[in-house]
């Protein structure tokens, strides 16, 4: 990292050095199945109730 002017420079290794999110996509995934259990939930179940 090297401050040039009034701005900081970077690598592309240094400005990349964090994990790469290894879970994320089970975190996604995950995710995207409980919203739709949860809305689902929301609309088949006051269907169901009404006479």
């Amino acid at each position: 990292m090297k401050v040039v002017d009034d701005h900081v420079e970077v690598t592309e290794t240094e400005a990349s050095s964090g994990v790469k999110g290894h879970n994320v996509r089970y975190v996604l995934a995950f995710s995207l199945v409980a919203v739709i259990v949860v809305l689902s939930a929301i609309w088949i179940v006051p269907a169901l109730l009404q006479p």
